[in-house]
């Protein structure tokens, strides 16, 4: 039979389509190749059923630096200042891993006749693919998946619903424009004032966020400091096993209240007025990073970063939804599913029981469209978590899972008691609350007890039956106080305060209008206030966050307001979110900065000179030795120190990285017949070299065991 010959062009048509996914991770990337088909496994990507499926390690682009633009700019000389390129450009991180990734990508990119970008679904991961594509040269049509969860399912329906990529513009343009507004001012400002303030000893690190960050603990610490304590005494009283307090001005003196008590001795109590009130307590909110930080910083003590850590770990396994949020709202489309996914969480089945003998409540505090932007509440997802998980994954499950289950349950009755009485002239008052029905409160019966203050609060005293108008003897008595300084800020209180520009706020309903003036953003405020701790300017003491000496100083030279006011921080952030929206221009927004820039530039190097002092704080002195608490080895907290995109996990033989496939670094428990601790393999990884050991049985019995450039071991 003749051979049919097909025409070239016709060839084209019947082509295979190959169909390019980039996430922002190996594991992200396995899991979509794993529902895509794409099962064959290559060189920095997955293949199959027309898909190529690749990744990033994170960030792979970043902005070049001012060298980059000028040669003479690496000099850090006033007369350079400002440096403001006319184009921004980037390039790839210097790392020979970050460039081997960069060229599989850029070679498929070319390859390719569509791309999908599977990014993080927020801000950060649109930059980071689209500077990838970018610096690839990507001219092919792009789409977009996005999606909220990691399940089998989400995928799945995220591939059949693909986004047109000219939907994130605007929210690549935020992203862009808040890198260019975080170089132009960190790169400039810290340079100013390192030179001008810092006399060749250190480097005075100035950034639109951890700058007014800093700000508010410089401020509450001058609080604390300035704060003079005073005593002062209240008279009470105890009528009918009720403790009621005066309706006056505390008492100055000892003497005034020596009289005002042999006046109450000489008067009966009469009862004024006796009301009892109903109310209700509101559900909590569903949880957004920040408030999940919060939480856990006041149950657990972790800090802001650890719990990211610890959500995001959650996330990628599949048993909780997108982490990074800055709402605590449900979509309204999200309604037909939270039965399943209430069924799914077996373990808390005696708390979800009573909400599945009836219909769920739909109500606007839970499901809200206007109040949902790119992502809803941090919830659980249909995959209930294995016994795998670490203690704190848990802990932070257990979070997630309660207020998921509370939002359901009905509001809590209470009953609310306020008395008034006096003796003589002298008003009284006492109040009291009292739970009649518990309901979202009984999802939490078997926690552990609040905090004290919190107990207080919420379990105040029994107030007994009064009619208006009786009388009776009273015990009178004085209590004697002292003013309390402003308390310091936790990583608790702190987050809090950047979320809403520093404003106290209480109000949940308030809160939710502050944050889109609030400084920084939920997925970066941790790193922020790490960072604070890196440079030595704020410090930990217990759960409190103190700045120190070097931090007050900074804070002190820096005249400018702009610099360190969290509420013009705070209208960047707004002005950002609006460059989202499509309703304020990139490019505005970086003409604002170059202004400010320029102006700040100008100010600060016509000022006065005054070096700040670096002479390290005198540590107090040394109490008497306690035993050491052994602390335990988070090991996936650890970065791995070979690929640097991926956390450490410990295995039965070995600490490895969490993609050891890909990466290939591993360090065994035993090393030339000699088993290390925990302590000494956290040394080897991250120091690089142990401290002298003994017991080797192959080769020399003792030395120093280094991990060379390659990562392999050697014994000296």
């Amino acid at each position: 039979m003749k051979r049919l010959d097909v025409p070239s062009d016709l060839k084209k048509t019947i082509k295979l389509q190959m169909k390019l996914c980039i996430a922002e991770k190996p594991s992200v990337a396995r899991d979509i190749a794993k529902v895509l088909g794409a099962n064959n496994p290559k060189s920095g990507y997955m293949e199959g059923n027309g898909y190529c499926v690749t990744w990033t390690f994170g960030h792979l682009c970043t902005l070049k630096e001012p060298q980059d633009y000028a040669p003479h700019f690496k000099s850090w000389d006033l007369i350079f200042l400002p440096i403001i390129p006319k184009q921004f450009g980037i390039k790839l991180i210097d790392n020979n891993g970050v460039e081997k990734q960069f060229n599989t990508i850029a070679k498929l990119v070319e390859e390719c006749d569509e791309v999908i970008n599977c990014g993080d679904a927020g801000q950060e991961g649109e930059l980071i693919q689209r500077w990838v594509l970018q610096k690839a040269k990507c001219d092919k049509p792009m789409k977009r998946l996005w999606i909220s969860s990691l399940t089998e399912d989400s995928i799945k329906e995220g591939f059949e619903n693909l986004k047109p990529a000219e939907d994130y513009k605007n929210l690549y343009q935020a992203g862009n424009a808040r890198a260019i507004g975080d170089w132009l001012l960190g790169i400039n400002a810290t340079r100013l004032f390192t030179k001008k303030f810092g006399g060749n000893k250190a480097v005075l690190s100035i950034g639109r966020v951890q700058t007014p960050t800093l700000a508010m603990l410089v401020q509450r610490q001058k609080e604390i400091d300035a704060f003079s304590q005073e005593e002062y005494w209240e008279l009470k009283t105890k009528y009918r096993d009720a403790l009621f307090s005066a309706s006056i001005d505390r008492l100055k003196t000892l003497e005034k209240a020596e009289k005002g008590l042999e006046y109450l001795k000489k008067n009966q109590f009469e009862i004024v007025s006796f009301e009892i009130k109903e109310g209700k307590e509101k559900n909590p909110r569903l949880f957004d990073l920040t408030g999940l930080q919060v939480e856990a910083n006041k149950k657990f003590g972790f800090s802001a970063e650890h719990t990211l850590n610890y959500i995001q770990s959650l996330y990628e396994k599949k048993h909780t939804t997108y982490p990074r949020v800055d709402t605590t709202y449900l979509s309204e489309n999200l309604y037909p599913k939270i039965g399943g996914i209430l069924r799914s969480m077996t373990i808390y089945s005696d708390l979800i029981s009573p909400l599945l003998s009836q219909p769920i409540p739909k109500t606007k505090a839970v499901f809200d469209d206007t109040k949902v932007t790119d992502h809803h509440a941090i919830i659980p997802t249909e995959i209930p978590p294995s016994s795998n998980l670490s203690r704190e994954e848990k802990l932070i499950y257990d979070l997630v899972a309660k207020r998921f289950i509370a939002v359901f349950y009905p509001e809590c009755k209470i009953s609310n008691t306020l008395v008034e009485g006096q003796v003589g002239t002298i008003p009284f008052k006492a109040s009291g609350k009292q739970i009649l029905e518990p309901g979202w409160r009984a999802v939490y019966a078997k926690d552990k007890k609040e905090e004290k203050d919190e107990k207080d609060k919420d379990e105040e005293q029994t107030i007994p039956e009064f009619v208006a108008g009786e009388k009776g003897e009273h015990a009178p008595l004085i209590h004697q106080g002292k003013t309390s300084p402003p308390k310091p800020y936790t990583e608790a209180t702190l987050l809090r305060a950047m979320e809403t520009a520093g404003k106290q706020v209480e109000d949940e309903e308030l809160r939710e209008m502050l944050k889109n003036n609030g400084i920084g953003r939920p997925s970066t405020r941790a790193n922020i206030i790490e960072t604070l701790f890196r440079r030595k300017y704020i410090e930990r003491k217990k759960k409190n966050i103190f700045a120190t000496s070097i931090g007050i100083e900074l804070i002190d030279t820096i005249e400018d307001e702009v610099l360190k006011s969290p509420e013009l921080t705070g209208e960047w952030e707004s002005k950002l979110r609006r460059i989202e929206k499509g309703e304020y221009e990139a490019n505005q927004f970086k003409d604002e900065l170059i202004e400010m820039v320029t102006e700040l530039t100008r100010k600060v190097i016509s000022s006065k000179g005054k070096v700040i002092n670096f002479e390290e704080e005198k540590p107090a002195p040394q109490k008497e030795k306690v035993p050491r608490v052994k602390t335990e080895i988070i090991w996936i907290e650890t970065q791995c120190p070979k690929c640097k995109a991926n956390n450490l996990m410990k295995g039965k033989t070995a600490i490895g990285c969490s993609d050891f496939k890909a990466c290939g670094f591993k360090v065994s428990f035993e090393i030339l017949g000699k088993k290390l601790s925990e302590k000494q393999l956290q040394d080897l990884i991250l120091k690089s070299k142990t401290s002298k050991l003994k017991g080797f049985t192959q080769g020399q019995e003792e030395g120093v065991l280094l991990m060379n450039d390659d990562f392999s071991i050697a014994l000296k």
